[in-house]
């Protein structure tokens, strides 16, 4: 596969590269990033023919939309897809300090929920000025679901359907504002909810379907295809565990994680196959599945995601890892090389 690559979503048409960069570690995630590091990043993913771009209010508290906004005003617009999210307003904060949501550096703004009607427009007029461009191509409904919300989920669930947060996003969609509309989150049991209220355009799937995970294959998966409702694949090592930083969930990874994670890696290494390149590789093969948004929190690991995503995979690794029980029977996998 290569960066050129792209698929078009089932219901408005638009086109998304199969490979894209997700901007949560310009927002300092984990670790500080520089301003200068941060473009030096992405004028690297754009030299490299990168053209899919995804970002939040909330990725170190504004700090990877002013980023993103400052590398991409000057390109030609057509030339590039950018996602941002909603439901977190940001608001003037002095108390923020280092470290606040695991951003090493975070910009002096708390993020506060907001999934109404009003809290959806004023996000999105926000992440424009933000990002200093006349138009946003996806918004993703950022992190709503009992995972994040825990009690209050029904609350929040509340302000997308009778507060109109929905119809938010159908106006700006009928509107041309926006060229599709979906969610962004890593839970799948409020993608069915959400399906069954609202025609989503296509969802930002943050570490549900990988190569160490397969959970969601039915009944969403199969239902996304039947629906139209296309996936972007977040996190797809599952927030680095399968890139070896040892996180998973956004958390230390247990040790029956890092156990399964080490036999896919012993199998790929037979097939001397990069662990990486498998797990950037393998959701593609999925129908349901539009594009994959490996983060990069600089120029050589972009690169070296860019390398994995084009590394020839010999067939026979599928089934040899579906035969040590490591992924689902029916799950798609990809061709392989020959």
């Amino acid at each position: 596969m290569d960066v050129t690559q792209v698929r078009t979503l089932p219901r408005g048409g638009l086109s998304l590269p199969c490979i894209g960069m997700g901007c949560a570690p310009l927002g300092g995630l984990y670790q500080p990033v520089s301003d200068a590091q941060a473009r030096t990043t992405l004028d690297g993913a754009w030299d490299a023919g990168v053209r899919f771009f995804d970002t939040a209010p909330y990725y170190g508290y504004t700090q990877s939309e002013h980023r993103l906004g400052a590398a991409l005003r000057e390109r030609p617009r057509n030339a590039f897809v950018i996602s941002t999210k909603v439901g977190r307003l940001m608001r003037p904060d002095a108390s923020v300090r280092p470290g606040d949501d695991g951003f090493a550096a975070p910009l002096p703004f708390r993020p506060h929920y907001d999934y109404t009607y009003d809290g959806i427009l004023r996000s999105h007029d926000d992440s424009l000025q933000r990002l200093g461009l006349e138009r946003i191509d996806i918004l993703f409904v950022h992190d709503i679901g009992r995972v994040t919300h825990g009690e209050n989920d029904e609350q929040y669930w509340r302000q997308l359907t009778d507060g109109g947060g929905f119809r938010a996003l159908d106006q700006l969609r009928a509107s041309g504002q926006v060229k599709a509309v979906g969610l962004g989150v890593n839970e799948a049991d409020i993608v069915l909810r959400a399906m069954a209220d609202f025609d989503l355009d296509c969802t930002l799937l943050a570490g549900r379907y990988t190569l160490l995970e397969q959970a969601t294959l039915s009944p969403l998966l199969d239902l996304c295809v039947e629906r139209g409702n296309a996936i972007v694949i977040g996190g797809p090592f599952n927030s680095g565990v399968l890139a070896g930083n040892g996180k998973f969930n956004y958390a230390d990874a247990p040790a029956e994680i890092l156990q399964r994670v080490a036999q896919l890696d012993a199998i790929c290494r037979e097939f001397k196959v990069p662990l990486q390149a498998a797990a950037l590789q393998f959701p593609l093969a999925h129908p349901a599945v539009v594009s994959c948004i490996p983060g990069g929190q600089d120029l050589a690991q972009l690169r070296q995601n860019l390398e994995w995503f084009a590394t020839p995979i010999p067939g026979g690794l599928w089934p040899a890892l579906q035969t040590a029980g490591l992924i689902d029977a029916r799950a798609p996998v990809p061709a392989g090389a020959a």
